[in-house]
């Protein structure tokens, strides 16, 4: 159902939306035995953010998907908004993995 709408702004919330997700995916698989705001804490206090870094890359692969599932379904409006998300979150990874 959410494949038949063509809409920038519904492809912008599902960027930012799928790399959230990733990111609980991933503290429920590395960290589980520590509660959510632990985590983050420790992503936050760890020097140089090797781990929030790694946890940023991997759940832009949540994006990955949803921009292959549209362009191959010809919802170009949708792909443009998760696509320049990405490009947002991509460029925030790399700001933080150069000057930090």
């Amino acid at each position: 159902m959410f494949l038949k709408k063509d809409n920038f702004l519904m492809g912008l919330l599902m960027g930012l939306l799928a790399p959230a997700l990733g990111i609980l995916v991933f503290k429920w698989v590395k960290f589980k035995m520590f509660s959510l705001g632990e985590t983050l804490q420790f992503m936050y206090l760890e020097p140089g953010y090797k781990t929030l870094t790694v946890a940023l890359s991997l759940s832009l692969l949540l994006n990955l998907v949803l921009f292959t599932l549209y362009i191959n379904n010809q919802k170009d409006k949708t792909a443009k908004g998760i696509f320049a998300t990405t490009l947002v979150y991509g460029l925030f990874v790399l700001i933080i993995k150069t000057f930090f």
